[in-house]
């Protein structure tokens, strides 16, 4: 751990910069031989990506990590044990392989691992056995972990999946379960059906959702009491870098009374002239800390965020509110925030301030989608910007279906924060609770009845509902609303049917016609159509309809234009078409022999404007659709 002392100036802890701490150096690493076996069984150590420095220490993980160059550096530790398992599978050397490991193996950043080997053409591998989230009772600190479990195989077979379906405790700590078996082909989400792992992001989508700030200092954080110590009022403007502070828990739940510094693309002098008490207040309450950080940039740029998000930013300049959804939560709930407020990494923050996105994010087409592309974390379950939200295929079409849902997320969103304004103590965690209780039929306990006068969460249940039926309507899929009905118990299912099958059939279908809507719109944008959600924002200075633009460059004809971007060529115009600004880097990328900086790639460009203040976003953008690479501040076509 790091050694601390106290402030004299504060009083607080803080790192003490006369310790040292000894980093090892291991001296040409190399992957590990393992034994001859025909199979291999194991629980490696449950150690996510984040955690593995402070476990294992920094120069064992800068070995492992530059010794297994294939596995990305955002996958958890057991990711290492099972991709050596899955290659000896491929090459033969293994008949079958089976972990256990926790249930984040569906979470993009281990997905993407296992995704290589089961989609390579020439030595397919397969999931046997698997069961994707079960209890895991015997822990030694008593936390509550979930666990999957996978076994592969080489070639292209049919798997069986488990699922957990019921959990009753049955003493000493032990919990009983009931499981429901599944036979088909298992995909990298560890599922059974419509193939998730087939999605891809949606260039519609871009540029406007981001994780929160990550501050990396605690002592950005300001308490109320501190405002006027620091001589800023609760009610600071734009123009004070005080801003209101949200976390995920204050989001749904209690504790929304803080603010933060935020002294983003200010320099440390520009804060010692203009606010020299903030100044003073970061210096010892956030400098020490971050002199103590491995990353250079962090130490260097010690008063700004560790993550401010600035290729965000742009995005919430000029709109009114945007959305919001804690990243983990018990129940997925989406609401309208102030654009003055900062949100930290653990909120999802959506650029859109139009009533219809928060009613389609609020649907149960949108929940469905979001519990089977997102994660967990233990048993809570996660959403992931990357595929919750950028792969999401928003309806469009007529706009009478598109004003009722506006109109009934307006009330919804009304409904809660006036019911929370009259009542301090009432949660969002808390009327959903209710609201799932009401849908069960299970009778209210007292304090239950108490948050439902308070909450009218009758009213809420209705707004949903209607909601619900408003998004089916605008898809196209009314006829899925029997099913709907029947799964939030507003009517009684057919003799012999159960309320549980009636959901999974819902879920199936739902995400059957996702992923096909998801297929279509990326053979879309493909072709130059992109449904942009923001025109205005994404696509500013587009002068032609977008299905005159060309965004993959596949064609003979695109390939030989990409020859005259290389490294030897003088700048060309830079496109004024946003889907023509992604084609034009992703072509230079291409023809490039080497990876470029962000300074190379503008500098093959000319326009005039702050042009180069988007090419950030671009390149994140084809990180994400898979047709860059990213490595050490260059970038690169992909492979």
């Amino acid at each position: 751990g790091v050694t601390m002392k106290k402030s004299p100036v504060t009083g607080a802890d803080v790192p003490d910069d006369s310790a040292r701490m000894p980093v090892e150096r291991y001296v040409n690493p190399r992957k590990a031989a393992w034994p001859e076996a025909d199979f291999v069984v194991g629980n490696p150590p449950f150690i996510g990506a984040s955690n593995v420095r402070r476990a294992l220490g920094d120069g064992y993980t800068e070995a492992v990590r530059g010794t297994w160059q294939e596995v990305p550096e955002s996958a958890d530790f057991v990711m290492y044990w099972w991709h050596h398992a899955a290659l000896l599978t491929q090459q033969g050397e293994l008949q079958r392989f089976g972990f256990i490991t926790t249930n984040s193996l569906r979470q993009t950043f281990n997905r993407r691992v296992i995704d290589a080997h089961l989609s390579d053409k020439k030595h397919p591998l397969s999931l046997a056995f698997v069961i994707p989230d079960h209890p895991w009772v015997d822990t030694s600190d008593g936390a509550a972990v979930r666990i999957a479990m996978t076994v592969g195989v080489a070639g292209a077979q049919t798997g069986r999946l488990l699922k957990v379906e019921t959990e009753v405790p049955a003493g000493q700590g032990e919990i009983a379960i009931t499981l429901a078996d599944q036979i088909g082909e298992v995909t990298s989400d560890l599922r059974v059906g419509a193939n998730l792992s087939r999605i891809r992001r949606l260039v519609s989508n871009s540029f406007i959702s981001s994780m929160g700030v990550k501050l990396h200092g605690q002592g950005f954080v300001l308490k109320s009491e501190d405002l006027a110590r620091l001589g800023m009022g609760r009610n600071s403007g734009p123009g004070i870098p005080v801003r209101p502070y949200l976390t995920s828990r204050g989001l749904v739940q209690t504790g929304r009374g803080d603010f933060v510094i935020d002294l983003f693309d200010l320099s440390a002098d520009d804060v010692r002239l203009g606010y020299p008490a903030l100044y003073q207040h970061v210096l010892h309450r956030v400098k020490p800390e971050r002199d103590q950080n491995s990353r250079a940039l962090y130490r260097e740029l010690w008063w700004i965020f560790g993550e401010p998000r600035k290729t965000f930013r742009p995005a919430l300049a000029g709109i009114s509110r945007y959305v919001a959804t804690a990243r983990t939560a018990k129940h997925r709930i989406f609401v309208f925030l102030d654009p003055h407020s900062i949100a930290e990494s653990e909120i999802v923050c959506i650029a859109l301030e139009q009533g219809h996105f928060l009613g389609v994010l609020s649907s149960a087409v949108h929940l469905t989608w979001a519990l089977a592309t997102g994660g967990t974390l233990e048993d809570r379950p996660r959403y992931n910007n990357s595929t919750c939200f950028q792969a999401f295929p928003f309806p469009v079409g007529a706009d009478e279906p598109l004003t009722r849902i506006h109109t009934l997320a307006e009330q919804l969103d009304t409904h809660r924060k006036r019911q929370q304004a009259a009542h301090p103590d009432l949660t969002l965690t808390g009327m959903y609770n209710v609201l799932e209780k009401l849908r069960s039929g299970e009778p209210l306990t007292v304090k239950e009845r108490t948050i439902h006068e308070h909450g009218l969460v009758s009213v809420l249940r209705q707004l949903h509902d209607e909601l619900d039926a408003a998004v089916l309507d605008a898809y196209g899929w009314p006829d899925l609303l029997t099913l709907l009905r029947i799964v939030h118990g507003n009517d009684s299912p057919a003799q012999g049917q159960l309320r549980d099958e009636a959901k999974r059939a819902f879920d199936e279908a739902i995400l059957e016609r996702l992923v096909a809507l998801n297929a279509e719109r990326t053979a879309e944008e493909a072709r130059g159509l992109v449904r942009w959600l923001r025109p205005e924002f994404q696509n500013p200075q587009a002068q032609q309809a977008p299905e005159q633009a060309t965004l993959a460059a596949d064609s003979p004809d695109e390939t030989e234009g990409a020859e005259t971007m290389g490294a030897s060529a003088k700048p060309q115009a830079w496109p004024k078409d946003a889907v023509e600004q992604v084609r034009a880097v992703a072509n230079l990328l291409a023809s490039s022999p080497v990876p470029l900086s962000l300074d190379e790639i503008g500098a093959r460009f000319s326009a005039r404007g702050p042009w180069k203040k988007r090419l950030p976003q671009l390149l994140d953008m084809l990180v994400a659709l898979g047709r860059a690479q990213e490595s050490g501040g260059s970038f690169r076509a992909a492979d």
